[in-house]
């Protein structure tokens, strides 16, 4: 980063002490809800709808990826039409009794209002394009991740129809992206047969219904000036992981994964006259608990895809959530006589 464009970051980055406010006066967060956070502006036009189950930008009930993957901790939309940015530019340099920021203020003056190389605004160009800027995953800033402050390029100019070459610049792939960390998933509660108390050596069954498990979406929209775009995010369960809490247990299959059924269930239901049988998905205990319990966990594995606006998709990485349940096991009673 020259030594100019660094100026002009640190002068739209400035901590203010009066509250920033975003385009027409509201105060959003990255969800579009009116927040504060700290002087700063965080303001996206993308719009969330489907199975977010009203997250703030974090792996909705512990949904993961699995392996080193995450979606973009920031990222560069539209944001402001040259009025609006005219007027954003104003606030950010509202502030009362600061002091050491002339030169900065002077550099951003000059690059973006007094043609060196944008005049004014770029107010002539109005309806040709919009300017972009870094918007951060709030969860993730507030976090300290260092991927949220890694979009450091300052507000930047693109005219309509054309894509900027900034690494997480928005585009169907990056709204699918933005979209696979809103998704919510249901609770992973199995349900076992005996339920909650089961005896050693005895199999205890383990099955989640159809009806239960269904694919969820998540749909992210940037609709602006000369930019609509749109992407749906898709995860669809296809195995159940069991593990028993214990090293005194064995697991049907012996892998403890247990895959999706043709009907989309996972396990088989027990039923009268199945005691004999060894249930194609579930757990048996070698142990007693004693006067505690083990703590089963059950986690579900979802397959990612997404499909965008022009044909676009593809797939995102697995994604997992596991809950855990407790189990008592005991000893069977013998009666000697």
């Amino acid at each position: 980063m020259t030594a100019v464009a660094l100026a002009i970051t640190c002068a739209l980055s400035v901590p203010t002490t009066a509250f920033a406010k975003g385009p027409g006066g509201s105060q959003f967060d990255v969800e579009g809800n009116n927040q504060q956070d700290g002087g700063k502006t965080l303001e996206s036009r993308i719009v969330f709808s489907g199975s977010t189950g009203g997250s703030k930008g974090t792996h909705s009930s512990g949904f993961t990826p699995v392996g080193d993957w995450s979606p973009p901790a920031c990222w560069y939309e539209p944001k402001w039409t040259p009025a609006e940015f005219a007027d954003e530019f104003q606030k950010e340099w509202d502030i009362p009794n600061a002091s050491g920021v002339g030169e900065a203020h002077r550099l951003a003056q000059e690059h973006y209002e007094n043609g060196q190389p944008y005049k004014d605004f770029n107010k002539s160009e109005t309806g040709k394009g919009m300017w972009w800027d870094a918007v951060r995953d709030r969860n993730r800033e507030e976090s300290g991740d260092p991927a949220a402050f890694a979009c450091d390029t300052a507000t930047f100019w693109v005219e309509n129809g054309r894509t900027p070459a900034v690494k997480n610049a928005v585009t169907p792939e990056i709204l699918a992206q933005l979209a696979y960390s809103r998704i919510e998933v249901p609770d992973t509660k199995v349900t076992l047969a005996p339920r909650d108390v089961t005896k050693v050596n005895l199999p205890t069954w383990a099955w989640l219904d159809k009806a239960t498990f269904k694919d969820v979406s998540v749909t992210a929209a940037l609709d602006v000036v000369g930019l609509h775009i749109s992407a749906t995010t898709t995860a669809k369960p296809v195995s159940l992981r069991l593990e028993p809490g214990t090293g005194d247990a064995e697991t049907y299959p012996a892998s403890g994964e247990c895959r999706l059924n043709d009907d989309h269930s996972i396990g088989t239901p027990y039923a009268r006259g199945k005691a004999g049988q060894t249930p194609s998905c579930g757990i048996k205990y070698l142990r007693s608990s004693g006067d505690g319990s083990y703590k089963l966990r059950a986690t579900i594995t979802w397959n990612v895809t997404w499909t965008g606006s022009g044909g676009a998709g593809g797939t995102l990485p697995d994604g997992t959530f596991g809950t855990t349940q407790d189990i008592t096991v005991q000893e069977i009673q013998a009666v000697n006589r």
